[in-house]
């Protein structure tokens, strides 16, 4: 099932163009037609017109839409203009600025994101910071946290098809034993297997370690990891079972606490919007017994408000 934004093939550049700087052009900003001109293009898109933009106008469009726009709002929109991969290394970047390191956006990223994915994420990176990914968050990170974000940063999960069923019963006593290490637990064995195996072959050997054990590989977890690493191997567990629950849950935290992590739900609603958003709001529905849309209009307000749900129910 596709995300809910697609490629719309009544494709005029120059007049989408036309129509999004006339949006932003005289006393104020049309903000129903800014969104609709947004939602209503692929990501691929939306890239060819803000390249028309500064072609017509001599101007970047994102800087057009800072100046324009403020606050959520802005951050959204500006989202939507942003290369993907360009954009997860900018929230990689901002994750480990400032003040503390925001693991859970790394880990979000790194664990998500295919070979390819990341490859073109560190190459973004480089271009966009002038340092090497890798680099920059090992000196953020430390002990098997570190160790973690290494291995996926090398990209080497394999990604042939099929399973190889005695592999995940190896894999599987391998990854108890390292758990029920005398000497404590084996992290380097853990996380081999967690960053080196496909999805498909993760799956089988979560069935084979269940049969084995009487318990899931996320109780092992559990019980032998604590902190970012714990969270970690987690998210890999997760979304290797159920990417859109473990996005559906990623959303639901972003709306507890004093105050919604805004930067958190527009990240998720933005990504997520071409590959699996609609899939995501059903399993939020199954979950949480309320629809995406309910959540994010209780929660958000004004045009920001209507951006998202224009994302979110985009057809």
């Amino acid at each position: 099932m596709p995300g809910t934004i697609r490629k719309n093939y009544d494709f005029d550049v120059a007049a989408i163009t036309e129509s999004l700087r006339e949006s932003m052009a005289g006393w104020g900003t049309d903000e129903e037609q800014l969104i609709s001109t947004i939602v209503g293009f692929n990501n691929e898109q939306r890239l060819e017109i803000a390249q028309s933009f500064k072609a017509a106008y001599g101007k970047e469009l994102i800087e057009d839409l800072k100046s324009e726009l403020k606050g959520d709002f802005e951050e959204i929109c500006v989202a939507m203009f942003e290369h993907p991969r360009m954009y997860d290394a900018k929230q990689i970047h901002n994750a480990m600025t400032g003040l503390g390191t925001d693991e859970t956006t790394i880990i979000e990223i790194m664990c998500t994101r295919s070979n390819e994915e990341i490859t073109e994420i560190k190459e973004k990176y480089k271009e966009e910071v002038g340092n090497e990914l890798e680099d920059d968050l090992q000196g953020e990170t430390s002990g098997y946290f570190e160790r973690l974000l290494v291995s996926l940063c090398a990209a080497g999960r394999d990604d042939k098809p099929g399973v190889d069923y005695e592999q995940a019963t190896e894999d599987a006593q391998k990854f108890y034993d390292a758990g029920a290490a005398v000497w404590g637990t084996e992290e380097a064995e853990l996380n081999a297997i967690l960053c080196l195996r496909s999805h498909q072959q993760l799956r089988q050997t979560m069935i084979h370690y269940e049969n084995l054990t009487g318990c899931t590989m996320e109780e092992t977890i559990n019980s032998e990891c604590d902190g970012s690493l714990q969270n970690g191997y987690l998210a890999i567990v997760e979304s290797c079972k159920d990417m859109p629950g473990y996005f559906a849950r990623r959303l639901k935290e972003s709306f507890e606490g004093l105050g919604t992590k805004d930067t958190d739900l527009i990240r998720i609603i933005v990504s997520r919007s071409e590959i699996d958003l609609q899939e995501i709001k059903e399993a939020y529905a199954a979950r949480y017994e309320t629809a995406l849309s309910d959540a994010i209009a209780s929660e958000c307000g004004g045009d920001y408000n209507r951006m998202l749900l224009a994302i979110v129910n985009a057809e």
